[in-house]
């Protein structure tokens, strides 16, 4: 998806989970990087990842205090919480105002 945007180059933030330092993850990095450019957030710094906002959201709205007795209907709870922030942006403004 993010191809669609070359020439312009764009730039992907990524946090400091393992599988981002994987080899095989860092020469696909190096092979595209005429239209990528990669960012690591420093070590624990879970503030400055946009992403981690959207999670407290997220369990708030969809999961907080939830049994889900099957992996359907955990995908179906989160389903409804990102469908509903595509609907309506604005009730994620708060969370990602530092971002902006």
């Amino acid at each position: 998806m993010a191809k669609k945007y070359y020439p312009n180059k764009i730039c992907y933030i990524q946090d400091n989970a393992s599988y981002h330092k994987d080899k095989n993850v860092w020469e696909w990095f190096k092979e595209n990087q005429k239209w990528i450019f990669v960012k690591n957030l420093p070590p624990y710094c879970p503030e400055l990842n946009a992403a981690e906002s959207i999670w407290k959201y997220t369990r708030m709205q969809g999961t907080h205090n939830q049994y889900f007795d099957s992996k359907e209907k955990i995908q179906f709870t989160l389903q409804n919480v990102f469908r509903n922030i595509q609907k309506k942006p604005k009730t994620i403004e708060g969370y990602i105002h530092p971002f902006l």
